[in-house]
């Protein structure tokens, strides 16, 4: 009896891992779930979970004797957390593995978009730097002013690299953090009226769906830029658009977005924009710890064991 089923798209190496050490069976998505013979989901106590496709209620329903979604990633906004403690099912992610690697990215669209290195590339490229002149003259970052909504372990190691630039801090969070220097503001609002730079590191999910507002894009302004390495969820994504088409904000870097990864075209054609495929955490060794750390929640509890990193 398969007591594992691992649903998603696993990687080669991270397929082969799960083999050799819990022999799963693979869907390559949750709605498959229900064309699987019922005496096939039943025994599976297991899931280990690498999609973004969403799992609710009725999807835990179809394997009666599950107790355990193991998440490969830190956000678990597809997973519906409330129906599976209401079952008994526990829920685990990959935390703090992936920090570094995803700090490392908002501070590098940072640079390319203040810096416009993509631009003055493709203005080196097209031959530009010899037959018109030297590129456009861009923007000092240091010693500006960064915003991190979600003060958590990323928002915080974003802080961390972007005070090493020497910018002064604000920041906004469900709870006041021990950050000598650094300024706390009440609400998303408020603290874009006070950066220059909005970096935005909150969780995902229903309670900051559309947390970056028209209002918070407006008090960003001209001269602002938004740095998005949560969920593309988190940002009135409409709102996001008019104003980088209008120049009402001045830049934006992404790495993720609403409907991805068929995003909205329009995206496409904003000169002030870097854009990313969602590839924040998507180094070989922080893809390889994650793995590991799914593969550990998933074998401590079937030896009985507290679970590594729950989220319920």
């Amino acid at each position: 009896m398969t007591k594992v089923l691992a649903i998603g798209t696993f990687p080669e190496p991270q397929r082969t891992a799960l083999q050799d050490g819990f022999a799963p069976g693979f869907l390559k998505h949750p709605g498959a779930l229900a064309a699987r013979p019922a005496e096939a989901r039943a025994g599976v106590s297991a899931v280990a979970l690498r999609t973004i496709a969403r799992i609710d209620g009725a999807a835990m329903d179809l394997l009666p004797d599950l107790k355990l979604i193991a998440n490969f990633g830190v956000g678990y906004d597809q997973i519906d957390v409330a129906a599976a403690t209401a079952r008994g099912i526990k829920v685990t992610n990959t935390p703090d593995v992936l920090n570094d690697d995803v700090a490392d990215l908002a501070v590098a669209m940072l640079l390319m978009q203040g810096r416009q290195m993509e631009a003055a590339s493709a203005w080196m490229r097209d031959g530009k730097w010899a037959s018109t002149g030297p590129f456009p003259l861009n923007r000092k970052l240091s010693g500006g002013r960064a915003g991190i909504l979600g003060l958590g372990r990323i928002g915080r190691e974003i802080a961390d690299r972007l005070a090493g630039f020497k910018m002064e801090i604000h920041y906004h969070s469900r709870t006041r953090k021990q950050t000598p220097g650094w300024t706390c503001h009440a609400d998303p609002v408020a603290l874009a009226e006070a950066v220059d730079f909005l970096i935005v590191a909150v969780v995902g999910g229903a309670e900051t769906e559309g947390l970056v507002s028209a209002e918070v894009i407006a008090a960003l302004g001209p001269r602002g830029i938004l740095i998005n390495i949560a969920r593309g969820s988190v940002v009135d994504e409409a709102a996001l658009l008019e104003a980088l088409e209008a120049g009402r904000l001045g830049g934006a870097g992404l790495d993720v977005f609403c409907n991805e990864p068929k995003i909205d075209p329009r995206f496409y054609a904003l000169p002030n924009v870097v854009l990313q495929p969602h590839q924040a955490s998507a180094t070989v060794e922080t893809r390889g710890a994650m793995a590991q750390l799914q593969r550990d929640n998933l074998a401590a509890f079937l030896a009985g064991k507290p679970l590594l990193t729950p989220v319920n």
